[in-house]
């Protein structure tokens, strides 16, 4: 479902796919060839939020963004944010992974090819320098990414890539009455 709020409505770029379960919610934009996946929110109604191209917004994940220090919620090209995670973080550098069920709090930053890991807590106004693995709760620098490690990723990134591009194409998805 995609909704107007207070006058300000998505902008969705036409090779994204949105499931139709997610909900979307005012002063959000989604960038090219981005997959936002069954269940996901993204409520852009206290402050904006912006996708970049070819991100992927996992099933049930949660973006929402307010609070006076902030000035909304971006995300960069080619991150992943995993099932169920809740982001109200400042901002996902590119190509950032967010691993399912962590917690970004408000004020967050996540540097370039950062790995949040599964169930972390990154807490409010926290910074994850880029390039490195963090977790636990409070989420803590576990080691520093490798460049095989960025080279893994950045295939794994690619599946959402063609999972939008897959689901965009006429047939391919059939709704069963």
């Amino acid at each position: 479902m995609i909704y107007e709020f207070d006058s300000k409505r998505p902008k969705i770029a036409l090779s994204a796919h949105i499931s139709e379960s997610a909900v979307i919610i005012g002063d959000v934009s989604i960038g090219e060839r981005c997959y936002i996946g069954p269940g996901a929110v993204l409520r852009g109604d206290a402050k904006p939020i912006v996708v970049g191209d070819e991100t992927a917004v996992e099933d049930r994940a949660v973006i929402h963004v307010g609070g006076s220090k902030t000035r909304g919620c971006s995300i960069g090209r080619r991150v992943t944010i995993g099932h169920g995670a809740i982001i109200h973080g400042n901002k996902i550098a590119d190509g950032a992974n967010i691993g399912m069920g962590a917690i970004l709090s408000l004020y967050s930053e996540i540097g370039e090819y950062a790995v949040v890991a599964e169930g972390a807590v990154v807490k409010a106004g926290q910074h994850v320098p880029p390039r490195v693995v963090v977790g636990g709760a409070p989420a803590k620098v576990l080691r520093k990414l490798l460049d095989r490690d960025v080279a893994a990723w950045e295939k794994s990134k690619q599946i959402y890539i063609d999972l939008a591009e897959h689901c965009n194409t006429p047939g391919t998805l059939k709704r069963i009455e």
